[in-house]
């Protein structure tokens, strides 16, 4: 083994926190999918009430 020892943090194997970018993707993918399903059911309710 190597004389020099060096702290194993875990990010190493992934095991760290989410990186940065793909925690702002998954934010924006939420309020995006929010908004299209809340439009998507305003059109449904706009439309029902046509009978």
């Amino acid at each position: 083994m190597s004389e020099k020892s060096v702290h194993v943090t875990g990010e190493e194997r992934g095991e760290g926190r989410f990186p940065k970018g793909l925690v702002l993707r998954l934010f924006a993918y939420l309020i995006a999918g929010h908004l299209f399903a809340g439009f998507l059911y305003l059109l449904f309710m706009m439309g029902g009430q046509n009978q």
